[in-house]
C-alpha cells in the first residue's frame, strides 16, 4: 500500500507560470478507457489518488467523469490553479482540493477579485463534501491582498506570518510553503547525499502511462516502466527502483535526477 499515487490525467495547462518547469513532453489528455485500466491496476495499492504531476487537471474535458469513476474505490485529491474550479463545483466526489493561489497573475486577463470570487463561489458548494486547502507561497506578491479577501469572506483573522498551516473551519484551511527549485538534470544544484520517500510511500503515473518515483519527475527521467504494459508491483520491484530505494536508506542519491533535487 502506498500513502498516495499521483496520476497525471493531462500534462497540458491553461497557464504559463514563471515558477513552473513547464511541460516538455507531447501534450496529451488521458483517455477514459486508459484511466479505467490504471484504476484496475491500482486496486488495493493505495486509498488516495492525486490528479497532479504537471498540467491543470480541471481543463480535462472529462474531468467530472474521471472524478466520479475514480471515487468509487479511491479518495480523489486535486491540485489546481483555480481558474476552472467552477467546472467541478457541483461534484460531490472530491475528497480534497488544493488550490495553488500563487498561480494568479494579472497577465491572464482576470482580475484578482474575479479570480478569488470564482473560487469562493465554487467553494461554497464544494466544502460541504470536500476538504479545501488554500496554498500560498511565502514570497508571492499577492499574498496579503488574497489573505484579506479570505479573511473577509470567512470572517477569519489569519495573519500572513502564521499561515504555515491554519484552519479556517473543519473543511477549509490555509497553508504556505517556500519556493523550491524543480529537479532538473540541467539545474545548478547537485548533491549525492539525501533521503526521499519517492517510490517508498508514493509513485507517479504520467499521462502516457510511464511510472515515475515522485510527482517532481516532470519529464519522466526516472522511467521505472509503463503501467499499461506491466503490473505496478513488477515495476516497483524492478532493479532500477530497488537500487534507488536502497540508496535512500543509506542516505545516497543514486539517480542523476535525484542528485539535482533539493525538495527534501
Amino acid at each position: 500500500m502506498y500513502k498516495k499515487i499521483y496520476v497525471e490525467i493531462t500534462n497540458n495547462c491553461n497557464l504559463s507560470c514563471n515558477f513552473c518547469i513547464k511541460n516538455k513532453r507531447e501534450k496529451k489528455y488521458m483517455e477514459l478507457d486508459n484511466f479505467k485500466i490504471i484504476l484496475n491496476k491500482l486496486e488495493n495499492k493505495t486509498k488516495y489518488l492525486y490528479f497532479h504531476i504537471l498540467g491543470e487537471p480541471l481543463i480535462h474535458p472529462l474531468i467530472n467523469d474521471f472524478i466520479n469513476i475514480g471515487s468509487n474505490n479511491f479518495k480523489i485529491n486535486i491540485t489546481t490553479n483555480g481558474y476552472y474550479i467552477n467546472r467541478v463545483k457541483e461534484n460531490k466526489n472530491i475528497w480534497q482540493m488544493n488550490i495553488s493561489l500563487h498561480s494568479f497573475n494579472p497577465k491572464y486577463n482576470v482580475s484578482l477579485n474575479d479570480y478569488m470570487n470564482n473560487i469562493f463561489e465554487s467553494i461554497d458548494l464544494l466544502q460541504n463534501y470536500t476538504y479545501i486547502n488554500f496554498r500560498f507561497w511565502v514570497d508571492n506578491e499577492y499574498n496579503k491582498e488574497m489573505l484579506n479577501l479570505i479573511n473577509k469572506r470567512y470572517n477569519s483573522n489569519i495573519e500572513l506570518e502564521e499561515i504555515k498551516n491554519k484552519k479556517i473551519n473543519v473543511r477549509l484551511c490555509v497553508s504556505t510553503s517556500d519556493y523550491f527549485i524543480w529537479p532538473d538534470l540541467n539545474n545548478n544544484y547537485y548533491s549525492e547525499e539525501g533521503k526521499c520517500l519517492g517510490s517508498i510511500d508514493h509513485v507517479g503515473i504520467l499521462v502516457d502511462g510511464t511510472v515515475v518515483p515522485c510527482c517532481l519527475d516532470s519529464k519522466g527521467d526516472i522511467n521505472l516502466g509503463n503501467i499499461y504494459e506491466d503490473e505496478l508491483l513488477n515495476i516497483t520491484k524492478g532493479n532500477r527502483c530497488n537500487n534507488m530505494i536502497q540508496g535512500f536508506r543509506k542516505n545516497e542519491k543514486r539517480e542523476e535526477l535525484c542528485k539535482h533535487c533539493k525538495f527534501l
